[in-house]
C-alpha cells in the first residue's frame, strides 16, 4: 500500500469526522478519518466533476434504495 501524506481541511479543526485527501503520481486518494483503512482513489478530473456536481445540487435528491 502506498504511503500518503494526508491533509484535512482547516475547517475541520480537531473534529474526528473529517475527509482526508492525498495526492500521488497516480491520482487522488480520499478517506474518512473514522475509517482510515478504507481508501477511495480517483483521478483529479473525476473528483473535480463530482465537486462541481455537489456544489450545483446534482445530488441533493439522491435517495437510498
Amino acid at each position: 500500500m502506498p504511503t500518503y501524506l494526508w491533509r484535512k481541511s482547516s475547517y475541520s479543526a480537531d473534529a474526528s469526522n473529517c475527509v482526508n485527501v492525498a495526492a500521488d503520481g497516480n491520482g487522488i486518494a480520499l478517506r474518512e478519518s473514522d475509517a482510515p483503512d478504507v481508501i477511495l482513489t480517483t483521478t483529479p478530473a473525476v473528483l473535480r466533476a463530482f465537486i462541481r456536481g455537489a456544489k450545483a445540487g446534482d445530488f441533493d435528491r439522491v435517495q437510498e434504495s
